[in-house]
């Protein structure tokens, strides 16, 4: 009895908690609790839920990708000099920010698989290499986007914004190529115990290999999506978004465990997400200081790794 309690608190109290502070918003202020508001809440966390869904698949396999968020910064300074500065048609500039994505994924996967170096190792000095870069791209200058360019970004269909609706294509997507393929089913084998799974004849370099490309060409499309929002790209574009990501991914019903092999894409990174924008957009309608969203966020952070702690060692006990 007290093991099955032990197993639903740390599998649903967080939501649990979660429940309760949308209870307490919605209570405190009349206009959080209104379609209009919680829609604008999706519309904000659309890069990220993008993001977070092709970061989870490295996750998946017991490696970690943190250079995510620069990537989002590079394609991102990409696109918009490409755009903006040498009158490339989007149509032409998103493909291209998308293969750089992919491109980043591909070098990071290429590390970790092939020269054998450890992933959060390599992805720390892409980070570093690519916000460099990103910053000679945009030479560290506030590069805004035409007003028609982004208008793309506040389209919708009645009330709801288009990019919610192709971010949740991205994310059914995502959760059918881990639940419902081979390759889903590899990346969990890999993620429980890479030489079993290397034995039972997966190719495991080429799956890794695989889900950091995704992880890249995710991470740019993020970044896109982003940009049409914000209608700019700035020098501290992207930072941070790594560990948040990897905080929403851990922190929801099924959530992915850091240590790879068990979660899931719908509902764990999906309420993982919205778990994010609730308390943010409660802040928000609060009038909290600025400064508290990244103490909240730290909080996340460490909330969500010490569960998946507890609950790695409970799963293994």
């Amino acid at each position: 009895m007290n093991l099955s309690m032990r197993h639903f608190m740390l599998s649903y109290g967080f939501v649990l908690v979660v429940v309760l502070v949308f209870i307490g918003f919605s209570l405190s202020t009349g206009s959080f609790l209104t379609l209009g508001n919680l829609i604008d809440m999706m519309h904000a966390v659309v890069p990220m839920l993008i993001l977070a869904s092709g970061l989870a698949l490295v996750i998946m396999t017991g490696n970690i990708d943190i250079s995510v968020g620069s990537v989002v910064f590079v394609t991102a300074a990409l696109g918009s000099v490409l755009m903006v500065r040498y009158g490339v048609p989007p149509a032409i500039a998103i493909p291209v920010v998308m293969a750089a994505g992919a491109s980043c994924g591909a070098l990071s996967g290429f590390i970790v698989t092939v020269l054998k170096v450890n992933s959060f190792i390599a992805t720390l000095g892409i980070l570093f290499a690519l916000r460099g870069i990103a910053l000679l791209i945009s030479k560290a200058r506030v590069i805004s986007i035409p007003e028609t360019l982004g208008d793309l970004g506040r389209i919708r269909i009645g009330p709801v914004f288009v990019d919610i609706l192709i971010a949740l294509g991205f994310v059914f997507f995502v959760h059918l190529l881990h639940a419902r393929t081979s390759f889903g089913r590899h990346l969990v084998a890999i993620g429980g115990e890479a030489e079993a799974a290397k034995r039972m004849g997966v190719r495991v370099l080429r799956v890794t290999f695989l889900a950091f490309l995704l992880s890249g060409l995710f991470a740019s499309i993020g970044g896109i999506f982003s940009m049409l929002q914000l209608g700019a790209v700035t020098v501290h574009y992207g930072r941070g978004l790594e560990f948040t990501a990897i905080a929403v991914i851990i922190i929801g019903v099924g959530g992915i465990s850091l240590f790879g092999g068990r979660g899931s894409i719908i509902p764990g990174v999906l309420l993982g997400v919205i778990t994010l924008a609730i308390i943010e957009t409660g802040l928000i309608h609060l009038g909290a200081s600025p400064y508290a969203y990244s103490f909240v966020r730290g909080g996340i952070i460490f909330i969500a790794m010490y569960a998946d702690s507890l609950k790695s060692r409970v799963y293994q006990g």
